[in-house]
């Protein structure tokens, strides 16, 4: 194990390998939210007539434009819109609750052009946000979320929010935060200081049962149920600090109403204070492989030393303002996860696992199926990494079995 990261190129691990099929086409679509937001969109169509179906894929942060699914898809004759939201590249101010306007816009679009059947794809993070924007737009008339997650007014009632019709979910995990409730280090005593620790809770810790790669770690029960209880904490404390900080804000605005020249209040009132939150490196899951066993090899998504990563400049949630950590990182606080918003899924949904993920576990695969509320819903596993690379010892890429299950699903769904 000679080096930290995992892939030659991180940047690149979700795009194409192979090139769209001959005669494919691809238009570029602004789209505009109904809160006045611009997003685009990749509106990608096989050769020949305009197919019916439509997939989409977005992820809250990320790049799709080139994702990896998108050749495949058209081969078999299927549309596809790669849709990038308003904070692609920058997640720091990423509120959910607005994402889903982009969502929205996308939808609409798809609609307006004359296609009959759309399925979103969820690929990581994508599944969460897909997932609560179908609980959403298929909610009961009048009973959408009002605000966001941090208490800002945000009626989702007054939006256009199109049906999908079909949902599949692609090495997705439950939820931004819940993913961070997990990997979070709650060996961190101060929050301003990237160095502070107590070893009594520090999974690097030898003491603990950490061992440097290539030894074998283990960790005790009675360690685990500490640590992911002050895990629970160090979200916890994180929490309050940024409703603080929110309140501060609001309390400011209110001032203002009571007198609009006050030039302090006015200051208060825009300025935002971004949170940094050091050490998000940290699921025993990535180093201790009989936890949630799998077939995945020693380390986390980012690379094989997560005990260095976990130190580094970059990491999940890093620098985010009151408002984005409130409503996307916090697993305690986002309204962006799976087991929440599943109960309204109420369409046909297919769940695709990696069999050797370093972030996606079995045991999410499995919580992602049983939060479904439909009945039309499959779980398959296939043999690969987070991205669809190949398993370790093998040279099978994942991503192409993957897509040959996510089609035959989608013949079995159009029939």
């Amino acid at each position: 194990m000679n080096r930290i990261g995992r892939y030659d190129n991180p940047y690149m691990s979700v795009e194409f390998r192979d090139q769209p099929p001959a005669g494919a086409t691809v238009e570029v679509l602004g789209l505009e939210s109904e809160d006045s937001a611009h997003s685009h969109g990749f509106l990608w169509l096989p050769p020949g007539k305009r197919p019916a179906t439509v997939l989409t894929l977005m992820h809250p942060r990320a790049d799709f434009a080139r994702h990896y699914a998108i050749p495949a898809l058209l081969r078999a004759g299927y549309a596809v819109l790669a849709q990038n939201s308003r904070t692609v590249g920058n997640d720091s101010m990423l509120v959910h609750e607005q994402i889903l306007l982009d969502v929205a816009a996308g939808m609409r679009r798809l609609r307006d052009i004359g296609f009959q059947r759309i399925v979103a794809v969820g690929n990581s993070g994508g599944g969460s946000l897909y997932t609560f924007y179908v609980s959403q737009a298929h909610a009961p008339q009048g009973s959408r979320l009002t605000d966001t997650a941090a208490g800002e007014p945000l009626d989702l009632n007054r939006f256009t929010m199109p049906r999908v019709d079909a949902i599949i979910y692609l090495a997705a995990h439950p939820g931004e935060g819940l993913f961070l409730l997990h990997a979070i280090d709650p060996s961190v005593t101060d929050e301003s200081d990237p160095l502070a620790c107590d070893p009594t809770l520090d999974m690097y810790d030898p003491g603990n049962g950490f061992n440097a790669p290539p030894a074998e770690t283990r960790y005790a029960p009675a360690f685990l149920e500490r640590y992911r209880a002050a895990q629970h904490a160090r979200v916890a404390r994180i929490d309050a600090c940024a409703r603080d900080l929110v309140a501060a804000r609001k309390a400011a605005r209110k001032d203002l109403a009571a007198n609009p020249a006050a030039r302090a209040a006015w200051r208060q009132a825009i300025a935002v204070q971004f949170m940094t939150v050091y050490r998000t490196e940290a699921d025993p899951r990535c180093v201790d492989l009989s936890l949630d066993p799998s077939a995945r090899d020693y380390g986390s998504l980012f690379g094989h030393r997560p005990d260095l990563i976990n130190y580094g400049p970059f990491g999940f949630g890093r620098l985010v303002s009151p408002e984005a950590w409130l409503s996307t990182w916090s697993g305690l606080s986002s309204r962006a996860s799976i087991p929440r918003n599943g109960g309204r899924v109420d369409i046909p949904a297919l769940v695709i696992s990696y069999t050797a993920d370093n972030s996606c576990f079995a045991a999410d695969a499995e919580l992602i199926l049983d939060s479904l509320a439909t009945p039309e819903k499959t779980l398959v596993s296939v043999a690969g990494d987070h991205y669809g690379h190949p398993a370790p010892g093998s040279q099978q890429w994942g991503r192409e079995r993957a897509l040959e299950k996510m089609i035959e699903w989608l013949k079995g769904v159009d029939s």
